[in-house]
């Protein structure tokens, strides 16, 4: 398995180089040369384990690891969680509820994170040399990016989070890790500040190279790649649950990825019928999908930080798609954007940009009122992102077709807003750990300049 360019302007790279590269040198993303059509394997995959499952779907994008290593790199991966499941779905009212918040950082990302941090060690051991690892967050990415290197040898990573625009448990989950090899720097800015600065500095090849980078943010497909299991595994779960054929996913969406990594599944041969993209305030990608415009707007602060984006890095991805997979109509329209701050993709017949798509908008007030409504009814406490994706699945509901909503974060990373919402905290011990813990983080201002004087300070 080859990987190539949405910009079609690099020769196709082996899977090892596709991680280490993250970002593509012409400023595309990179994605497999085909996908692999998996329909006959599903009865089979019903029956495996987490673990086992991620190895036969994660195999099938690998050929240059040794099966006997990936197997164990997926091992030791999701050996930090703490449920055998690793990400169990459970019945919450009409509702199954995808928890993925069973990792050492208590949010989703640690199910891609904790495995991308193993390749990068892996890779390095057998290559050499050093990898200064550049990332950017709006909240729960930079934890989990850090907890996956922290401490191994021959990586150093930068991440930026936007000062003051992350809840303070995300914060602080970065800013106290104090191992040598981790930098936190609070930018000046919004997250969108934060990403544009880091494609801008991963489009300068030349300095990219001399400073060894490499990026965990889902730019990067090994993460939209480890996260499509989940996707299997918990339609296979609600499939068993209820004698259905097919199955509907409600996601919480900032940056595209995740739901990228549900689309990547369904164009496998899964069989999701519906894919439900559910925004807060920061509705570009709803109103795409909506309207065929996408469009620029300033980004509002909500409860839900991780999803306060404007510029989505993954939805060049799907544009490559829906493009039929022509880098030149790609690079086209992205040129577009890049002039104008918006483009527009044709509805089709049926009156909307993809008939696998329907989207909707939680904002504040509707998102505090799923969060009492779920909680006083069935006893079960969302966190803001999840709220916003219920929220959405309520106004797409189907009886016939069961729906699996993401559940991105454990709510305890929240706590104001489960109190604004039901009147009580809730709680986690590896949170109230951090209440004294000691912080290091440099403030840097909204400048590509100072980002790279900076990196060049440290590596």
């Amino acid at each position: 398995m080859k990987y190539i360019s949405t910009r079609g302007q690099m020769e196709p790279i082996e899977f090892q180089d596709a991680v280490m590269t993250g970002l593509a040198p012409d400023g595309g993303l990179l994605l497999p040369e085909s996908l692999p059509k998996i329909e006959n394997r599903l009865a089979e995959w019903s029956e495996l384990s987490y673990q086992e499952l991620a190895f036969e779907i994660i195999s099938l994008f690998v050929t240059d690891i040794p099966p006997a290593d990936l197997a164990e790199l997926i091992t030791d991966s999701y050996a930090t969680f703490d449920d055998e499941e690793i990400a169990p779905l459970v019945e919450v009212g009409e509702f199954h509820i995808l928890e993925l918040f069973h990792g050492p950082t208590l949010a989703f990302k640690d199910v891609a994170l904790q495995f991308l941090g193993n390749l990068f060690e892996y890779i390095l051991e057998r290559r050499g040399g050093k990898l200064n690892i550049l990332g950017a967050t709006s909240g729960d990415t930079g934890s989990a990016a850090i907890c996956g290197v922290r401490g191994k040898p021959n990586i150093n990573i930068f991440i930026m989070h936007p000062a003051g625009r992350t809840s303070p448990l995300q914060e602080k989950q970065m800013t106290s890790v104090l191992d040598d090899n981790v930098f936190n720097l609070a930018l000046d800015g919004t997250f969108d500040d934060c990403q544009n600065i880091m494609k801008t500095i991963f489009s300068d090849v030349r300095f990219k190279t001399e400073c060894s980078l490499g990026t965990v943010n889902s730019v990067n497909w090994a993460r939209v790649l480890a996260q499509t299991v989940y996707y299997f595994y918990a339609a296979f779960r609600a499939m068993e649950k209820t004698g259905a054929d097919s199955v509907r996913f409600s996601v919480p969406t900032g940056n595209f990825g995740d739901i990228l990594a549900g689309y990547i599944a369904q164009k496998m041969g899964l069989p999701i019928c519906k894919l439900i993209l559910a925004t807060n305030e920061n509705d570009i990608l709803s109103r795409f999908f909506n309207s065929g415009t996408y469009g620029m707007a300033d980004v509002v602060p909500t409860l839900s930080p991780s999803m306060d984006i404007q510029v989505a890095s993954n939805f060049e991805r799907y544009l490559y798609f829906k493009m039929g997979q022509n880098p030149e109509k790609l690079v086209s329209l992205m040129a577009g954007f890049q002039e104008k701050g918006s483009l527009f993709v044709e509805l089709n017949e049926n009156g909307v940009v993809d008939d696998l798509f329907v989207a909707g908008r939680g904002d504040t007030a509707a998102t505090l009122a799923t969060i009492k409504k779920y909680h006083d009814l069935y006893g079960y406490v969302l966190d803001p992102h999840t709220a916003v994706g219920v929220t959405v699945a309520e106004k797409f509901q189907s009886l016939d077709v069961p729906t699996v909503c993401l559940a991105t974060a454990h709510p305890a990373k929240f706590t104001q807003a489960i109190i604004d919402a039901t009147g009580e905290g809730v709680r986690h011990p590896a949170l109230d750990a951090l209440a004294d813990a000691e912080t290091r983080c440099d403030s840097i201002a909204n400048d590509i300049v100072a980002v790279k004087d900076y990196l060049i300070g440290h590596i």
